[in-house]
């Protein structure tokens, strides 16, 4: 992809908040976000790894036209984003949904999960009732929940919750879902099972997904490409079994020697793999004779 007409491209994406006010000279500016470039192929899943505060949910508002750059620009299909909360605005948005940590902060408690799905649906086409019903229907048995469709929220547990909270983001055929943190609030069981499922998806419905995590090992698993932010910066981006394997920047090799090893054994070899170019770098050349 080199146009952008089938996905993303973000060029030189700069969020910086001002750190507060001096009483003489400009106010201190903080990059939540620094000079970020990278694409997102149609049908691709790029993960996006990095600790707390390194930007990366920043990063991913942006993409997904929630908040407007500093500086730089998005190109989603060939278009760029229109301003924010214009109608153009709007009519974009049916095309990249977002899902989030805690579903339970997005749902109305008092609606079944099918009259949500069918509230996504219908806000964005005129659709009879009983159509707009058969819609939601199907996209909850997609995902696993076609017996719970007039349960409530509270009546579902938290991996539940979340499908429910994938369907109607799905619901609405979009070309991009951006997934901050999706799956980390889950007991690591059901967030196997919702992989799982995320990857079914993505070949069924041929979605273009951003994965969000701090978690590498899920990371890897889902992605066709891995970046590692820190900082605000993205220090590195590859294919996802090349970056594991052989990673480029100190700062990744530190992250993936913190993920737990299988055994004493493993976590040794793999810490010497990890630093072995840092500690080559920090020796004294040797004297010459």
């Amino acid at each position: 992809m080199t146009d952008g007409e089938s996905g993303v491209v973000a060029s030189n994406l700069v969020q910086a908040y001002s750190s507060g006010r001096k009483l003489w000279g400009k106010a201190d500016e903080f990059r939540a976000v620094d000079r970020v470039s990278l694409t997102i192929a149609e049908g691709e899943t790029l993960g996006i790894v990095g600790e707390s505060g390194s930007g990366k949910s920043t990063l991913g508002r942006m993409i997904a036209g929630i908040e407007a750059p500093t500086s730089g620009t998005v190109s989603f299909w060939g278009q760029r984003y229109a301003k924010v909360g214009s109608p153009d605005w709007r009519r974009q948005r049916r095309d990249v949904q977002v899902v989030f940590q805690n579903p339970a902060a997005v749902v109305d408690p008092r609606w079944t999960i099918l009259a949500q799905v069918r509230e996504a649906l219908t806000t964005h086409e005129a659709l009879a009732a009983s159509e707009a019903d058969d819609k939601a229907q199907a996209m909850l048995a997609l995902v696993g929940l076609g017996t719970m469709s007039n349960r409530l929220p509270h009546q579902l547990s938290g991996g539940q919750l979340q499908r429910a909270v994938i369907a109607r983001a799905l619901v609405l055929k979009p070309r991009l879902v951006i997934c901050d943190e999706a799956v980390s609030a889950l007991d690591v069981s059901v967030q196997a099972q919702i992989i799982n499922m995320m990857l079914e998806l993505r070949e069924r419905l041929n979605l273009s997904l951003m994965f969000i995590s701090h978690d590498l090992s899920v990371v890897r698993h889902i992605s066709h490409r891995v970046g590692v932010m820190h900082a605000g910066q993205l220090l590195e981006i590859g294919d996802s079994r090349t970056l594991f394997e052989n990673p480029q920047h100190d700062y990744t090799r530190r992250l993936l020697a913190a993920i737990p090893a299988d055994s004493p054994r493993q976590r040794r070899e793999r810490d010497m793999n990890a630093f072995a170019p840092l500690a080559a770098a920090s020796s004294p050349s040797p004297i010459q004779a």
